[in-house]
């Protein structure tokens, strides 16, 4: 399994805070990208190239390998004024 974690404008705009996937077929942040947009439309939408990830408490790419266990959080860039 994958925990998934969704912060800030995601969590509203997607309705949830967590949710486990399972890690069949899943190698990366990206592939993870790619099965949650099949889970329900808005995930589509929320995930466009100016979200962040963090893999294990740690700040990723999209290409970062992933294995089961793993915790992934996404969040919308912060900014500040």
């Amino acid at each position: 399994m994958i925990n998934v974690l969704f912060f800030a404008s995601l969590r509203e705009q997607l309705g949830s805070e967590k949710l486990e996937l399972s890690s069949d077929g899943i190698t990366d942040v990206q592939s993870l990208l790619s099965a949650l947009t099949k889970l329900h439309p808005n995930y589509n939408n929320a995930f466009n190239q100016s979200i962040l990830v963090a893999v294990n408490q740690e700040m990723s790419t999209r290409e970062q390998t992933l294995k089961p266990g793993d915790e992934v959080a996404f969040f919308p860039p912060v900014t500040g004024g």
